[in-house]
């Protein structure tokens, strides 16, 4: 750790890059910095958090912990590049407008939160005419990605990326010698590539969350019986973090009653906002990402506890028990089912992610997200690699789902697929996002979709015009009247 001055200041600009808000999440990156040699500056609002960091951490690398903005600010090497971790909205900007009158032209602040992209976009504008360079970064890992190697996803200007490139990448999680880190393109894509990544991990888990409840009550099977099924699962296809802690969680037992830990837990799932503004997002962009969106009102219902209440003590009997004849069976199934979702959720996801680059002209690499996901996140997947893959061979892929390999492995799935769908509606077991991403594949494989009755049923009431299969432009019919057809 290096010494303050004789005048208890901190060393002026003897670190690398400062982290200011020091919760687990801040604390962890400054030690991920320090681990990896970079001296950094540290503070927080309460001072108490920057000494535990260094009596605790101290030894992990070089400190230069301030209790003062104006000191913490003095500390850092020009061009400086602050990183912000505190509470999404009005804190940050709150710290940004502390920021402001200490910073120099070309001076970086980095937003390593999980901001609303849309106020990423602002405050990118806003720091652009005080000179200043914001750079909206998209962290995923959790506590432990942040201390041992995270998946990063800054956005920002080229000249940003040009000092703090080298250092994220060194500290990102490294798959096959690449770091899982890159430039995701202009002010907001780092934040709204990390939003998406987030609402394909609500469906994840939700897909999880939904094959764990049909095997339950399909094979009247325990939590621990369970875990060993996701256990073997996790040395296949479906190999993920994501699969790989549900055996965890399945096979974990609670000390205090001696109960699958799984069933001494509350049934209503929280969420910290990006699944909803996932949803949002996509609504506004006329993308259809049902199975992310499905995934987020599932958390919801799960919380609506007084509703649910009242609807048990009504319907409690709605479902029936079908009995599982061929155990083995039903368990592929489920495992097929789960894969072709999660296909789903991913092309869904990226789908969102080259609407969001087109709308605001980011230039995203679809294919360089799929490498970066591999390792750190919350979502990394063998099969990202496949995702890389089907992006190389095609950058302008219309689709995930029409992809060889995708294609191949929802063609191998179908059959499982609407058994698995069959099975839950007649036993009463919901299952919105397998459901859900099935009706989407079929929506997208339909020669022809009930939209077409939509179109007259719109031009009937509000005379909102239709479109021909047999002519140009648009139509409407005098349906007041004689009932004739005119050009719009």
């Amino acid at each position: 750790m290096t010494e303050e001055t004789a005048t208890g200041q901190p060393p002026a600009g003897s670190a690398q890059i400062g982290v200011t808000g020091l919760g687990v999440m801040g604390r962890n990156l400054a030690r991920n910095l320090a681990r990896h040699g970079y001296p950094v500056a540290v503070h927080n609002r309460s001072a108490d958090r920057t000494r535990s960091l260094i009596a605790e951490h101290g030894d992990e690398g070089e400190f230069v912990p301030s209790e003062s903005m104006p000191d913490f600010v003095a500390s850092l090497s020009r061009p400086r590049a602050v990183i912000i971790m505190v509470k999404a909205g009005g804190p940050t900007d709150a710290v940004i407008e502390e920021l402001i009158p200490l910073l120099d032209t070309d001076d970086i602040i980095i937003d390593c939160g999980n901001a609303h992209f849309a106020d990423t976009r602002r405050r990118e504008e806003t720091l652009r005419a005080h000179g200043l360079h914001f750079v909206g970064t998209g962290v995923s890992g959790g506590e432990e990605g942040a201390l041992l190697g995270p998946s990063i996803m800054p956005g920002g200007s080229v000249e940003a990326y040009a000092k703090l490139g080298p250092i994220f990448e060194s500290i990102a999680a490294q798959v096959d010698g690449a770091p899982c880190c890159t430039h995701v393109g202009p002010d907001g894509a780092g934040h709204f590539v990390k939003m998406v990544h987030n609402g394909i991990e609500y469906a994840d888990m939700q897909l999880i969350a939904e094959a764990y409840d049909l095997l339950r009550e399909g094979l009247d099977a325990s939590p621990g019986e369970l875990a060993e099924v996701f256990r073997t699962w996790n040395e296949g296809d479906l190999e993920s973090f994501l699969i790989e802690i549900t055996a965890d969680v399945l096979g974990q037992t609670d000390a205090r009653t001696g109960k699958p830990f799984v069933d001494i837990v509350l049934d209503q799932a929280e969420q910290k906002g990006t699944g909803r503004w996932t949803v949002q997002s996509a609504l506004d962009l006329g993308v259809p990402i049902t199975g992310i969106a499905e995934a987020t009102f599932a958390r919801s219902l799960s919380g609506h506890a007084d509703q649910r209440a009242a609807a048990r003590e009504l319907f409690a009997d709605a479902g029936s028990k079908a009995s599982v004849p061929d155990r083995d069976a039903f368990v592929d199934d489920v495992r097929k089912a789960l894969y072709a979702s999660k296909v789903v959720a991913y092309a869904q996801g990226f789908d969102h992610i080259q609407a969001g680059s087109e709308e605001f002209g980011w230039g995203i690499d679809r294919g360089a997200m799929a490498t970066i996901w591999r390792g750190g996140c919350i979502i990394r997947a063998r099969f990202l690699d496949r995702i890389r893959e089907a992006y190389d061979a095609d950058p302008q892929l219309p689709s995930l789902l029409v992809a060889p390999y995708f294609a191949k492995i929802v063609s191998e799935s179908i059959e499982s697929w609407r058994r698995v769908v069959r099975y839950a509606t007649e036993v009463g077991i919901p299952t919105p996002a397998f459901s859900s991403s099935l009706a989407y594949f079929d929506g997208l494989r339909r020669g022809r979709l009930p939209a077409a009755l939509i179109q007259g049923l719109r031009d009937n009431f509000g005379a909102h015009t239709y479109q021909r299969v047999d002519a140009e432009g648009s139509f409407h019919v005098q349906w007041a009247g004689d009932r004739t057809e005119s050009p719009a």
